[in-house]
């Protein structure tokens, strides 16, 4: 079975799930080669929409996603990765999950500490 690369310019989304709590940590984007990556070495690589270029989640703070299982929607243009999070937290900004913020009252308000310092990790400011 292939997957239905041909919808996003050649992407598929990936859900990103942590294996043991279920917490979404992460949406990432993926083409062929950054899923062919991702299955021969067991950690989530990804298509950078921005830098329009493939990476590794956690190249440069180390904080990388070990891919214990990988799951597809019935359209086959959607994946589901269930991971080990290797690190204190997966977003940029300092956090455990990505999912740090929740509409409260109209509102969006943070619901999480953060987890590590992005300054210290990733040096200048979080993008």
């Amino acid at each position: 079975m292939k997957l239905d690369f041909s919808k996003l310019d050649g992407l598929v989304p990936a859900v990103i799930q942590d294996q043991a709590s279920g917490r979404v940590l992460m949406v990432g984007f993926m083409n062929e080669e950054a899923f062919r990556r991702t299955v021969q070495t067991g950690y989530a690589t990804f298509f950078s929409r921005s830098r329009n270029k493939l990476w590794m989640k956690g190249e440069s703070s180390g904080h990388r996603l070990a891919v214990k299982e990988i799951s597809t929607d019935c359209d086959r243009d959607c994946l589901l990765l269930k991971v080990d999070a290797l690190g204190p937290g997966v977003c940029h900004e300092g956090y455990r999950s990505c999912f740090f913020r929740s509409l409260q009252d109209g509102e969006w308000l943070e619901c999480d500490e953060r987890a590590f310092d992005p300054q210290a990790v990733y040096g200048g400011s979080p993008r």
